[in-house]
C-alpha cells in the first residue's frame, strides 16, 4: 500500500517527461513566449522600483524641498514670518541668478544658474552631494561647485576656470568641487523641456560672494520649504503668494510642478505602465499557445486518459498531471525570462543613470518582484490551459476509448460558387481542411495576428518619435537660436538684436509667468506672446496644420485645456505673476494639439496691452548665418542683458539622447521579444498541424503523392493562415498602438498615434521570414517521416 502511491507518481512523472520530450518543439516555443513576458515584466518593473527607491532615499537624505518660490527681492528679516506659516517644518532662503558663461572649448555661450550656499558646510534644504573635490572656502569669492552633468558634458575638472558675466562685470570662477543636488536630478534650464548639459549648468557659490555681486546683501530672491507630515500644501502656497506679492513674488509651486521631479516622475509612470501593457500582451499570447498545445495533446491522448481512469486514477490526479505539464513549461520559461529580465533591467537602470543624476543608483530586484512575476506567468498559463484540462478530466472512460468521429468533409465556398476549376486537387484539399475546423482556423489566425500586432507596436515607437521631432523641432521651431533677456526689454532691444553680426532674421517674443484659473482648477504656466504672422516660431498641431493666432484671446495646448477643463468659447482668469500682478478675464479662442509642453499662446501685441507696459519683449528667435556664428557667439557671451541662449539643433539632439534613446532601448527589447513570439506562434501552428495530420499525410505518401505535394498541402495551409492573419494583425496592432498614448500622456511629453508604412512592411517581413524558417523546419520533418510508424499510431 505504501508502494502504490510511489508507483502512481513515478509512472505519471515518466509520462510527463515523455510528453514534454515528444512535444519539445512546441513546449520550447511556448516557454520562449512565457520568457518574453517574464523578462519584460521583470525588466521594466525592477527598473521602476530601482529608480523609485533611489529617488526616495536621495530626497530624504538630502532634504529635497516640498515648496519653491522665486521673487524679486525680500529682506532676510522676512524669514521669521515664513517660518511662522502653519505646517512649515523648515525654511531656506537663498540667492539664485542666471548668468552667461564662457566655457573653455565651447564656442557657443552657456547659461549658468548660480545658487548661493553657506560658506561653511551645514545641513540645508536641497543639500549637495560632493562627488569630487571639496566645499568652498570662506572668503574665496571666486570658488564655485559645478553640477556633475555640466562638468561631464564639457570635460571640466577641478581647478578649471569659467568666465562669467556677474551683474555686468566679467569674472573668472574657479571650480573646486563637482556636486549633485536632488533639485537637479534632471538638469534643465527652464527655457526648454529637455536638457542641454553642454550649454546649461548649475553652479553653487558662497552666499556672501553671490549676494555682493548682485546687490543682495541681507536679502534673498528665492526660498524653499519643507512641510510637516500632513501639511496642507495648497493652503501654504496661497498664504505664501499673498505674503510675497509685495516683494515681486513669481508664484510659489509644489514639488509636483518642479521640472526635475516632474520629468522623473512622468518617466517612472510611463515605465510602470510599460510594465503592465507589454507583459500582458506577451502572457496573453502564451496563454493562448498553451491552450492550443494542451488541447491538441489531450485530443491525441483520449485513449490514454481512458486507460488511466480505468486503472483507478481519479479525475483530480489526471487534472494535476496536465497541470504539471503546463507548470513545467512555465517554469522553464520563467527561469530564462527571470535571468534575461535581471540582466536587461540592470542595463536599463544603468542607461537611466546617464540622464538622471543620483549619488548612488543601485539596481535591485526584490524577491517579491520575482514571486509576483512567477505568479502572473503561472496564472496566465493556468487560465490558458484551464479549458483543456477540464475537458481531460470530464472525458468518460468509455467515450475516451472510442476514436474521435471522423470530420465531415464538404465542398468549399469556392466549389459552391462553381470556381473549383480554379483550384487543383491539392488546393481543394487545403481549403476543405481549413473549412472543416473553423474554430481551430480562426484561433491560428488570431495567434499569428497577435504576433503581427506586437511587431507593429515595436515599430510604432520609432514612428512616433520621428513624427514628434519633425513636427516640433522642424515645423513649429524653425529658428536657429533663441535669445532670452534677463529682464523684459523695450522694442528697441529687438532692433539691436537684429543688427547683431550674422543675424539674418529675427522675431520677438514675450513670456510671462501666469496662473490660469477655470472654476476650481488652476495651473501655473508661461503665457507666451508671439507675432501672429511669424515664420520662425509657429503653432503646429499633430496633424501639421498651422494655427494662426487671433488678435485677441488665448490659444491653449490641448493638454492644458484638458487640465483646466475648458474649451474654445470659455473664459479664463489669468493672474500675471510678475510686475503689477494684474488679473484679467481672457477668452479661450482656440486649441492647438501640441505634443510637448502645456502652454498658453497669445498675440504679442494683445499680451502687451494686457500687461499695460507698451511694446516689450522677453527675447527673440533668430536665424543666423553659419559663417558668422563664431562672432555672434563671442559677442553673446559678454552681453549682460542676456540671461540665456538656446539652440534648436541642440534641443533636437537633447530630445534624441534623452526621451528618444530611453524609448529606443525599450523598443529594441520589444522588437527582439516580438520576433521570438512571432516565430513561436508560426512554428507552433505548423508543428501542431503536422502532428494532427501526420497519419493523413503518410497515407497520401503511400497513395503516391510526392514529398513536395504533401509539403504543399501542409505548408499551403500555413501560408493561407499567415496571409489571412496580416490584415487582422494590422488592425490589432493599430489598436494596441492607440493605447500607448495613455501611458505617455504627461504635461511635458505626449505620444501621437502614428504608424508608418515601413512599420507595416517590417511586420510583414518578420512574419514572412518566421513562416519560411518554420516551413523549412517542418519540411525537414516531413522529409524524414516514418510512414510505417505513423500509420501504426495516431501521431
Amino acid at each position: 500500500m505504501r508502494l502504490f502511491p510511489y508507483l502512481q507518481l513515478n509512472s505519471l512523472a515518466r509520462k510527463l517527461w515523455r510528453d514534454l520530450w515528444h512535444l519539445r518543439g512546441q513546449a520550447l516555443a511556448v516557454a520562449l513566449v512565457v520568457a518574453c513576458g517574464m523578462a519584460s515584466f521583470t525588466t521594466t518593473r525592477s527598473t521602476y522600483e530601482s529608480l523609485k527607491t533611489s529617488q526616495e532615499a536621495y530626497y530624504e537624505r538630502y532634504r529635497f524641498a516640498h515648496i519653491f518660490a522665486s521673487l524679486k527681492r525680500a529682506p532676510e528679516a522676512l524669514t521669521a514670518q515664513l517660518e511662522a506659516l502653519p505646517d512649515v517644518a523648515r525654511v531656506h532662503t537663498r540667492v539664485v541668478v542666471s548668468v552667461t558663461l564662457d566655457v573653455p572649448g565651447l564656442r557657443e555661450p552657456a547659461t549658468g544658474r548660480l545658487i548661493s550656499i553657506p560658506e561653511a558646510p551645514q545641513p540645508i534644504l536641497n543639500d549637495l552631494y560632493i562627488r569630487r573635490g571639496r566645499w568652498i572656502e570662506p572668503g574665496r569669492r571666486d570658488e564655485v561647485l559645478v553640477s556633475e552633468a555640466f562638468a561631464t558634458a564639457n570635460r571640466l575638472d577641478l581647478g578649471d576656470t569659467l568666465g562669467a558675466v556677474l551683474n555686468g562685470r566679467w569674472e573668472r570662477l574657479r571650480i573646486v568641487g563637482i556636486a549633485l543636488s536632488p533639485e537637479y536630478i534632471y538638469e534643465i534650464s527652464g527655457f526648454g523641456a529637455f536638457p542641454d548639459n553642454k550649454r546649461f549648468g548649475v553652479l553653487w557659490m558662497g552666499r556672501g560672494a553671490l549676494a555682493a555681486a548682485f546687490n543682495m546683501e541681507g536679502a534673498f530672491n528665492d526660498v524653499v520649504f519643507t512641510l510637516l507630515r500632513g501639511g496642507q500644501e495648497a493652503e501654504i502656497i496661497f498664504q505664501l503668494d499673498r505674503l510675497l506679492a509685495r516683494y515681486g513674488g513669481l508664484g510659489a509651486y509644489g514639488r509636483y510642478h518642479h521640472p526635475s521631479h516632474r520629468f522623473l516622475s512622468d518617466e517612472m509612470v510611463s515605465l510602470k505602465a510599460n510594465a503592465t501593457i507589454a507583459p500582458a500582451i506577451f502572457l496573453g499570447i502564451a496563454a493562448f499557445l498553451l491552450h492550443v498545445v494542451l488541447s491538441r495533446l489531450i485530443s491525441t491522448q483520449r485513449d490514454q486518459i481512458a486507460i488511466l481512469k480505468a486503472f483507478g486514477y481519479s479525475p483530480l490526479v489526471i487534472g494535476k498531471h496536465y497541470g504539471y505539464f503546463v507548470l513545467a513549461i512555465v517554469c522553464i520559461g520563467a527561469i530564462f525570462g527571470a535571468a534575461a529580465g535581471l540582466w536587461l533591467g540592470a542595463g536599463l537602470t544603468q542607461n537611466y543613470g546617464r540622464f538622471f543624476r543620483f549619488p548612488v543608483l543601485l539596481y535591485e530586484a526584490r524577491p517579491s518582484l520575482m514571486v509576483t512575476a512567477l505568479l502572473v506567468s503561472g496564472g496566465a498559463a493556468i487560465v490558458g490551459a484551464l479549458g483543456a484540462v477540464r475537458r481531460a478530466v470530464a472525458l468518460p472512460p468509455a467515450e475516451a476509448m472510442r476514436p474521435e468521429p471522423p470530420a465531415r468533409f464538404q465542398r468549399t465556398v469556392l466549389e459552391r460558387l462553381g470556381l473549383q476549376r480554379l483550384l487543383s486537387p491539392v488546393g481543394r484539399m487545403i481549403l476543405r481542411n481549413l473549412e472543416r475546423k473553423p474554430l481551430q482556423t480562426l484561433l491560428a489566425i488570431l495567434g499569428i495576428a497577435m504576433a503581427v500586432a506586437i511587431l507593429i507596436l515595436g515599430g510604432y515607437f520609432e514612428d512616433a518619435l520621428q513624427y514628434i521631432m519633425d513636427v516640433h523641432f522642424r515645423q513649429a521651431q524653425r529658428e536657429d537660436v533663441t535669445v532670452t533677456f534677463r529682464e523684459p526689454r523695450a522694442v528697441h532691444a529687438w532692433h539691436a538684436v537684429r543688427s547683431l553680426p550674422g543675424v539674418l532674421q529675427a522675431e520677438p517674443f514675450r513670456r510671462v509667468a501666469a496662473r490660469l484659473r477655470a472654476g476650481h482648477r488652476t495651473h501655473r504656466t508661461a503665457l507666451t506672446g508671439l507675432t501672429p504672422d511669424g515664420a520662425l516660431r509657429r503653432l503646429v498641431d499633430r496633424h501639421m496644420h498651422v494655427v494662426t493666432l487671433p488678435p485677441e484671446g488665448v490659444v491653449l495646448t490641448a493638454k492644458l485645456a484638458e487640465i483646466l477643463g475648458v474649451a474654445p468659447g470659455d473664459r479664463l482668469t489669468v493672474e500675471v505673476l510678475e510686475g503689477t500682478r494684474a488679473t484679467h478675464q481672457v477668452a479661450v479662442v482656440g486649441l492647438v494639439d501640441e505634443l510637448i509642453g502645456a502652454t498658453a499662446y497669445i498675440d504679442i501685441a494683445a499680451l502687451n496691452r494686457l500687461l499695460h507696459e507698451g511694446e516689450t519683449l522677453s527675447g527673440a528667435y533668430l536665424v543666423i548665418d553659419p559663417q558668422a556664428s563664431a562672432d555672434l557667439n563671442a559677442l553673446l557671451k559678454r552681453v549682460p542683458a542676456v540671461a540665456g541662449v538656446s539652440f534648436r539643433k541642440t534641443m533636437l539632439q537633447s530630445f534624441e539622447t534623452t526621451v528618444a534613446e530611453n524609448l529606443r532601448g525599450f523598443v529594441r527589447i520589444l522588437v527582439v521579444f516580438a520576433s521570438v513570439i512571432t516565430f513561436s506562434v508560426v512554428y507552433n501552428a505548423a508543428r501542431i498541424a503536422l502532428s494532427e495530420r501526420g497519419r493523413e499525410l503518410a497515407s497520401l505518401r503511400v497513395m503516391g503523392f510526392t514529398r513536395r505535394e504533401i509539403a504543399v498541402i501542409l505548408l499551403g495551409e500555413q501560408a493561407i493562415l499567415t496571409l489571412a492573419a496580416l490584415p487582422l494583425g494590422f488592425v490589432l496592432g493599430y489598436w494596441v498602438c492607440s493605447l500607448m498614448p495613455l501611458a505617455y500622456d504627461s504635461e511635458l511629453f505626449r505620444m501621437p498615434v502614428v504608424v508608418s508604412r515601413a512599420t507595416y512592411g517590417m511586420a510583414c517581413l518578420v512574419i514572412t521570414v518566421s513562416a519560411l524558417l518554420s516551413s523549412l523546419i517542418v519540411r525537414r520533418r516531413l522529409d524524414h517521416l516514418d510512414l510505417i510508424a505513423v500509420l501504426k499510431t495516431r501521431e
